[in-house]
This record gives structure tokens, sequence and C-alpha cells, in this order.
């Protein structure tokens, strides 16, 4: 669905601009990608760091029970305006779900159930309330539980003084070999930051933006509310160490 229902300009990552609610040329009659397979080489490298984290299933199979926008066009453009909600709430879902997996967060454990509880409820309610739904009010509302449990985390792996680089412009910043454990890096512009060797263990990433960073033997083991995404936009090689669950790229 993020094929059909989201925009995009051309650019580093994309050869071509798309306006939102357009199907992209190279979707396939089955919903598949004619060029997934050389994407990155044929320019369309935002495709690879994009992830919907499952919110487009559920928008088509759960929310409006299997419909397909193709053949049934009266639905196409609710289910497009639903679909950035859904992602949301997916995404959130996810941290979440990691959040749980934290020891040392094991205090804010109930809230982190009760919210995960009304997320995963909103995620199958119909169109109208998700239409309702505030996804920046929702994210908000979410951040500051995770921050709870990213204090905790960092605080018991890494004790005593931590980097706090929360939003900050480390664009294209030197910063080869730095010692960034525990280290608050929520939200920052880290875009083609040099991070070779840098030491990210436990370091929080949520929402960070690691386009074009360089970490080729980065130390990201622990590392906090890193996504997929993050990992696939940025440069790393064979001694790139990333956290459990997520995949080594193919490009590094």
């Amino acid at each position: 669905m993020c094929c059909a229902a989201l925009p995009f300009a051309a650019s580093a990552d994309f050869p071509v601009t798309k306006p939102a609610g357009t199907a992209c040329g190279n979707l396939r009659e089955d919903f598949r990608c004619g060029i997934h397979t050389r994407l990155r080489a044929d320019g369309w490298r935002g495709c690879t760091v994009f992830d919907c984290f499952g919110a487009g299933q559920q928008v088509s199979q759960v929310t409006f029970g299997g419909v397909d926008w193709r053949a049934a066009p009266e639905s196409r453009q609710r289910m497009f305006d639903v679909f950035p909600v859904m992602r949301t709430l997916h995404e959130l879902l996810w941290y979440l779900t990691e959040a749980l997996a934290q020891p040392a967060a094991r205090s804010v454990h109930p809230a982190v159930r009760r919210t995960l509880a009304r997320t995963e409820e909103l995620t199958r309610a119909d169109a109208a309330t998700l239409e309702a739904a505030d996804p920046g009010a929702l994210r908000a509302a979410t951040g500051e539980l995770l921050l709870q449990v990213s204090e905790l985390v960092r605080a018991a792996q890494v004790p005593g003084r931590r980097k706090n680089h929360r939003g900050a412009d480390l664009m294209g910043a030197k910063l080869a070999g730095t010692d960034l454990r525990g280290a608050n890096l929520r939200g920052a512009y880290l875009i083609a930051a040099d991070l070779q060797r840098a030491d990210l263990r436990f370091a929080d990433l949520i929402g960070a933006d690691l386009r074009d960073a360089d970490l080729r033997g980065a130390d990201l083991t622990g590392a906090l509310f890193l996504t997929q995404a993050q990992v696939n936009a940025a440069k790393g090689d064979k001694t790139t160490r990333i956290p459990a669950g997520l995949t080594r790229p193919a490009h590094w």
C-alpha cells in the first residue's frame, strides 16, 4: 500500500516524483515490486529504507476486511487516508514490545503493557475511528513512556554521566571513535555523520536520522529503539555490530 498511498519527490532517494494516492510505476498487478532486487542500483534507495511495520496489511486485511483498493476504487482514498495512522500505531507497537524486553525497566512495565493493549485495540478499530485518531498525540504520549524506559535502561547499563544529544544537529559530524555509550540521541540529525568505530552501545536512537551515516566498525549492541529502516539508511560493513533482531543490510 505504501507504493501507492505515499508521495515522494525526485531526489537522491528517488529518480522521479510521485504524488500521494498514485501507484508507483514499478508496482505490478500482483502488488509486488517489479524491480525489488535492483532498487538501489536503479536509484530507488528511498524504498529500501522505508518500513511500514505491517500497517499496509493491517489496513487492507483487517480495517477493510480484505478489500483490494484496485478492485474497490470507492474505498481507495479512505484506505490511503487511514494508512499513515496505522503505520504510526504499528511503529509504536514495535517500540513498546522492545520496552517490555528490557529487564531494567520492569518498574514501568505495567504502564507499558496498558499502553500496548490500548494501541493494539486501536489497530483493530474501524476506519472512522482511525480517521478521528490523532497520531501526533499518540506518539507524544507513548514517547514520554518510552523515555522513562530509556532512562532506566541507560542508567543501569552505563552508570554515571552520559552524553545528551537529543534532537541535535550532527549532520556530517566527525564522531569517529567517540564514546557514545548510553547517549541520548533521540531525534538527532546524524545524516552523513562519521561514526566509524563509535561506541553506541545502549544509546537511545529512537527517531534519529541515520541516512548515509558511516557506521563501519561501530558497535550498536543493545542500542535502544533502533529500527531496520534506520539501519538500512546507514552505511556499514561486516565489522558493524547491530542489536539482536535486526538484519545486516545487503549493501553493507
